[in-house]
């Protein structure tokens, strides 16, 4: 393992501040920092629409083919996405995604936000990782929800919650095979009801230095 250097993927809990300690995170290590930008690059890089990937972004493939799945989860094969044919199906969208975020974590120490990055670089075999979790309890993320997003009705922050967790959960079982919020697929999670979001920097900064890197 190179502790020069460090990859981190953080999955978070929409409201749990995760976003914004990722990126603030990377800017006090000095890296990147992707979320969205992921798009953008994948787009580029397949000469596929950016849009048929900002429709995909982190929601679960086909409906009809989630029904028959079921509850079970399909863990799709990371092989190289198709350049003829239906190059815009959900799994084949997926694929073009993760070979970008490979790629990424191949050329540069960063923080990478959501989209199954640590499934994606685990399969791999990517040693430099480091996989965080942020969640908090249902009060702490309508909260920040409100103040994020600005919304004033606590309901309407409550909804948008509830679709997206649903959303992210349904993604990450449809293309991986595995529970979203089971915490035994993380180096650190961390409960950030109790914690503003430099704190949760700082955590994430104590840890990292404990398994050995200089931050």
């Amino acid at each position: 393992m190179d502790k020069n250097k460090l990859v981190i993927t953080i999955e978070r809990q929409y409201g749990s501040g995760g976003r914004i300690v990722g990126k603030r995170l990377a800017e006090e290590l000095g890296v990147s920092y992707y979320d969205d930008e992921i798009l953008s690059m994948t787009a580029e890089k397949s000469a596929v629409g950016e849009q048929y990937f900002r429709l995909a972004d982190e929601k679960a493939g086909n409906n009809v083919l989630r029904k028959i799945v079921g509850g079970m989860g399909r863990k799709l094969a990371l092989g190289h996405p198709k350049i003829d044919g239906d190059v815009t199906s959900p799994e084949n969208l997926f694929r073009f995604q993760s070979e970008v975020i490979r790629e990424l974590a191949d050329h540069e120490s960063c923080v990478i936000i959501g989209r199954c990055a640590d499934y994606i670089l685990e399969s791999a075999g990517k040693e430099d990782l480091v996989k965080i979790f942020v969640y908090a309890d249902t009060p702490t993320c309508v909260r920040r929800t409100m103040e994020v997003d600005g919304i004033l009705d606590t309901k309407e922050a409550l909804d948008k919650l509830n679709r997206i967790t649903k959303q992210r959960r349904e993604y990450h079982r449809y293309f991986t095979g595995r529970e979203w919020e089971d915490m035994t697929n993380y180096d650190l999670p961390i409960n950030a009801s109790k914690l503003d979001l430099d704190q949760i920097v700082d955590l994430i900064k104590t840890y990292l230095r404990m398994i050995g890197y200089e931050v």
